[in-house]
Formats: structure tokens, sequence, C-alpha cells
């Protein structure tokens, strides 16, 4: 059974425009560990791209916390909610600390799309729960 949506779409330009004037002030704040690595890799090898992985992940945050409806509050956190890729391409969200126990009690799993375009960056979450009824 469904029990939320979320949607966010991000301005690529916003992101740009911090990450030139405070430097890796947001993404350290938004991503976590494994992401922050990620995008210190692609920033140094083309900064466009650094760019848009931290705009996605943001928006994907942003769209999660809207689906399991607390928005940027406890437990759900920046730094606990990180976007993944499987194998095959596919994007995933596995969660950390507080907010990974909150949702196993809850008995929730979590769908993700992102896309990013020129100017934007956008995504999609469905939550789900596995209780029956």
């Amino acid at each position: 059974m469904v029990v939320g949506i979320g949607t966010d779409i991000c301005d690529v330009r916003r992101i740009r425009a911090s990450v030139e004037r405070n430097g890796a002030r947001l993404a350290t704040r938004v991503l976590a560990p494994g992401e922050f690595a990620t995008w210190q890799s692609r920033s140094q090898r083309w900064p466009e791209r650094g760019i848009r992985f931290l705009a996605t992940r943001f928006s994907a945050k942003e769209s999660f916390s809207k689906a399991i409806g607390l928005g940027m509050c406890m437990p759900m956190t920046w730094r606990h909610c990180e976007i993944i890729n499987a194998p095959s391409g596919k994007p995933e969200i596995v969660l950390h600390g507080a907010l990974k126990l909150w949702f196993e009690q809850r008995r929730l799993v979590a769908h993700i799309t992102l896309t990013d375009e020129s100017d934007y960056a956008a995504s999609f979450c469905v939550v789900e729960s596995l209780s029956d009824g």
C-alpha cells in the first residue's frame, strides 16, 4: 500500500552558485560519507558532473522526506539518507542511524527516481508499507 509520494525539482544553478560561493559546505551538510567521496571524485575530474551529482542527491532527499511525511525533521536528516546506484544503475535509498530504525519499525520500502537536465534536477519518490492491510 502506498503511504506517501514526494517530488522535488532543484535549480542546478543555485547549487552551482552555492559551491562557487562556499566551496564544499553544502556538500558536507547534504551528502553521506560515501556520497561525499563520489562528489569529490566527480568534481575533480569534471566539475559540472559534481554539481549535477549534488543537485540530484539534494532533490532525491527532499522528495524522500516529503514521501515519508517528515520533511527535514528528526529522524530525517540529510546525511542519514543516502542515494546509491545499484550495479544496474538504478538509484536506491540506503538509510542510516535513527532514520533507518524509524523506517524499519514501520515496515516501509522506498522507490526513487532522479533525473537532471541543463538547469534542473528532479526526483520522484514513492513509499510503500510492507504491512498487511
